[in-house]
């Protein structure tokens, strides 16, 4: 028999067991989920938290892996931070030009142009209907290097917003962009910027910190266009049934999908907490465009394994608000 070194045993423990914590077993949740993974056709990232419990659920959680339009969430923290400094206002003029449409995902490139619409016009398009045309008018008055250099400074390194959707890189890129195309992100970090945005935390460490009274106004706004997102058969999918209020939809959330991707990023106000959840499946074998696609399906069941074990009374509706009930993290206190 041959006998391997301790360390070469320790190395090979740890490369099967990737999804454990060396010496611990799983939750019954995580292993509802691995279960769950283990039967896509494709891959899988995870990450939920619970933010007033810290229950958490991490798998492939860093992993950097292509956002499509759940990157429009970076865009959306970047306008609301920028309206509570006092450098934008949701009233404010935004002109589409003739020529500027795009295809793809929204209505703005059946419009007839010039069409004049409010700043929070555009953002609503670009978070409810995920609207391209939207999305490059928010780029003009934001552009992607603000975009990334805030997620830089708050130390989310992995997400990056490459370009405008539907037009080729301009500038200098990072090596990476043709791998991920529009832009890039982890389950994890992805979290982090919605968490953000409910909890309306738009600071960022040793810079000029935003106004409380007109952060409020602008965070309010984002999460209701959050929790009308028009594309709900992935996490709200299963979810929808246990929400019987009359406050609106229990479930912020941004969508992102392409050929081999489907993928969805939400505040699910749970009774037992609020949850933040981003779950990627990507390199998906199945690539059509039906409702009961497999990567659709998939993150609609872990949402459902998840919610289900945390939260078994349900959702409501009536916590997402700015705050989401929690107190105000210490880095954002004025």
């Amino acid at each position: 028999m041959v006998r391997l070194p301790y360390k070469l045993l320790l190395t090979l423990s740890l490369a099967v067991t990737p999804l454990t914590t060396f010496g611990q077993t799983p939750d019954a949740v995580t292993e509802t989920v691995q279960s769950i993974v283990a039967q896509h056709h494709g891959k899988v990232a995870v990450y939920a938290h619970q933010l007033n419990t810290g229950k958490t659920v991490a798998l492939g959680a860093d992993t950097a892996v292509q956002t499509a339009s759940t990157i429009k969430l970076a865009m959306l923290w970047t306008a609301l931070r920028e309206i509570g400094l006092g450098h934008a206002a949701w009233d404010e003029r935004v002109t589409l030009k003739p020529g500027e449409a795009v295809g793809g995902s929204g209505v703005l490139h059946f419009f007839d142009t010039p069409l004049t619409l409010t700043l929070k016009d555009v953002a609503t398009m670009m978070v409810i209907v995920s609207d391209n045309t939207a999305t490059n008018l928010m780029i003009d008055r934001f552009t992607t290097k603000t975009v990334n250099d805030n997620m830089t400074a708050l130390g989310l390194d992995q997400t990056w917003f490459y370009k405008k959707v539907s037009k080729p890189a301009v500038g200098p890129m990072p090596a990476d962009q043709p791998k991920f195309g529009l832009g890039k992100t982890t389950a994890r970090q992805i979290s982090t910027v919605l968490e953000k945005i409910g909890r309306c935390d738009l600071n960022i460490p040793g810079q000029p910190t935003v106004d409380p009274a007109k952060a409020q106004v602008a965070c309010k706004a984002a999460i209701e266009m959050l929790r009308n997102q028009f594309y709900r058969d992935t996490i709200p999918r299963y979810l929808e049934t246990l929400d019987n209020t009359e406050e609106g939809s229990g479930i912020a959330s941004k969508t992102g999908s392409l050929n081999a991707t489907r993928s969805d990023v939400a505040i699910i106000a749970a009774k037992s907490g609020p949850i933040v959840l981003a779950v990627y499946t990507y390199d998906n074998a199945d690539k059509g465009w039906s409702v009961d696609n497999e990567g659709e399906v998939t993150v609609a069941k872990i949402a459902k394994a998840i919610v289900t074990a945390w939260s078994p009374q349900g959702i409501n509706g009536k916590t997402l608000v700015p705050g989401l009930g929690l107190s105000a993290p210490s880095d954002s206190k004025q």
